[in-house]
């Protein structure tokens, strides 16, 4: 069985980050290694909540799994809580990434156009290193323009469908070209759609594949820990990116169905268990 080392929070509410990836790669036959970066009693949207920040337990993973001789086939980065995680996670790519392992960054910066509260620049210097590293990025479109200093404002400002799907597959482009990675970026949102569709488009080195998905106009928790995660395990299976794209695609775009029928407030994430077997 391949493992994936994923190195992200445990939020006890909001079926994010670790409860997300954790079922998600285990029903894809995958290993699960959970490395923390922090722990929460719920996650940060959530008007209350306590976060014990993990950054200087971080090397105790590094140093035990170094002396039990562990390999993984998978890293798999999210949610850090500053730019001296990245320097940890620096750390740990430098023992256990190699050749034959794939490296995926979820750049988990901001969405909507905002960065999140603990969002600096120099997290985002740090960030800009990290993706170098990696072999698939999934930023949401808030970090692709984060990514390559692009203006999230002026991109949404199009009114032409077109002239905006022009100006996110530059910006995906630009990403590529910059990392060398396959990247997936999330959330594509055309202005004309009239909130009743959303997109995903992904590039790699010679091709760029877009596609429409049923959108609800709500913003779940955890959704994109869920596709990263899909990505991720589809990837240790050895699928092509498209092919991964349109399994992480169905299988929320069932969950989220369900999710808003059983009016499921957006905080507390979407009910996706029930929906596990359509990644066996």
């Amino acid at each position: 069985m391949k493992k994936v080392a994923v190195l992200q929070d445990l939020s006890s509410f909001g079926k994010c980050s670790l409860t997300a990836a954790i079922p998600v790669l285990s029903v894809m036959g995958v290993q699960a290694c959970p490395l923390p970066t922090a722990i929460l009693t719920a996650q940060t949207g959530f008007p209350s909540f306590h976060c014990e920040d993990f950054t200087d337990k971080m090397h105790y993973f590094e140093e035990e799994w170094s002396k039990l001789g562990m390999s993984f086939d998978g890293i798999y980065t999210g949610f850090v809580t500053g730019e001296k995680q990245i320097h940890h996670i620096f750390r740990f790519l430098e023992k256990f990434h190699h050749a034959q392992s794939t490296l995926l960054v979820d750049p988990v910066m901001g969405d909507n156009g905002e960065a999140y509260k603990f969002f600096t620049p120099a997290l985002l210097d740090r960030m800009k290193a990290l993706v170098k590293e990696a072999d698939v990025i999934t930023p949401n479109v808030t970090e692709c323009c984060l990514l390559t200093d692009r203006s999230y404002d002026a991109i949404c400002r199009y009114s032409s469908e077109r002239d905006f799907l022009k100006a996110i597959e530059e910006a995906g482009q630009q990403l590529q070209l910059t990392t060398k990675a396959k990247v997936i970026v999330t959330g594509v949102q055309p202005p004309k759609n009239g909130a009743n569709f959303i997109g995903n488009m992904c590039f790699d080195e010679t091709t760029t594949h877009y596609g429409f998905v049923p959108y609800n106009g709500k913003s779940y928790s955890g959704t994109g820990d869920l596709f990263a995660s899909v990505v991720m395990g589809s990837m240790m299976r050895g699928d092509n990116l498209p092919d991964a794209l349109k399994r992480a695609e169905q299988f929320l775009t069932a969950s989220i169905k369900a999710t808003d029928l059983a009016n499921t407030p957006k905080i507390e994430g979407v009910q996706f268990e029930r929906y596990l077997n359509m990644l066996l």
